[in-house]
């Protein structure tokens, strides 16, 4: 299931309509009604933790899934009086990263520097550090040089959702925001000077952005 679907699901299960999850959650009815239609694949964090408290469930859950489907309010209680759990992943190179989707065990990987993360990125999950300026942006989301990126391959990707993608022929592996336009899949770079790509028969994912952070060594 995508978010659209899942949110629908639980507002059924809840017996809620768009205006009273609006006015349970604070949040807008027309932006409830953006993710429901599809419009709104990768709404802010922010709105999707205010309709994951309404509806009861993990906000990871309800934004890309996973293993934990669904939390009672009680379990969300319970789990706040304990340490917030935490994966670890490596940091990989870019040409492993298109490796990826060759069968590379990443458990074999040695000498990589790990990333802990509060997000499930699967079992084979890994980090990238993003390389040039073709995902910053003057507005709205934006992934400067050197920001870690983390990638779960097992993720289905839907349109909106940012992606890594690997060359069929190659191990040339880039990061873009997927977008879905008439029928068509494009990779989007954030910065208007690169073009996006339309995606062929020559692209294929690698996986779906599901977390990101600037590295601890930037600060210090």
């Amino acid at each position: 299931m995508n978010i659209a679907e899942r949110l629908r699901s639980k507002m059924i299960e809840h017996g809620l309509n768009e205006s009273e999850l609006g006015r349970r959650s604070d949040v807008p009815q027309p932006t409830i009604n953006r993710i429901l239609s599809g419009e709104s694949a990768s709404p802010r964090r922010p709105t999707v933790e205010k309709i994951a408290r309404t509806l009861k469930v993990s906000p990871n859950w309800l934004m890309f899934g996973g293993p934990d489907e669904s939390k009672s309010f009680d379990s969300n209680v319970e789990l706040a009086l304990q340490p917030s759990r935490s994966f670890s992943y490596p940091e990989i190179s870019w040409v492993q990263a298109g490796a990826v989707s060759e069968a590379m065990e990443l458990r074999n990987v040695s000498s990589c520097e790990m990333h802990t993360s509060d997000v499930w990125a699967g079992e084979n999950g890994f980090w990238l550090k993003v390389m040039g300026p073709s995902m910053t942006s003057p507005v709205g989301p934006s992934f400067p040089e050197g920001f870690l990126i983390l990638v779960a391959p097992q993720f289905d990707a839907h349109s909106g959702q940012f992606v890594v993608a690997k060359l069929t022929d190659s191990n040339e592996a880039t990061f873009k925001q997927f977008i879905r336009d008439s029928g068509v899949f494009y990779l989007k770079p954030l910065n208007p000077s690169f073009p996006t790509i339309p995606m062929d028969d020559a692209w294929e994912l690698v996986g779906t952005v599901v977390d990101g952070k600037m590295p601890k060594s930037i600060f210090r």
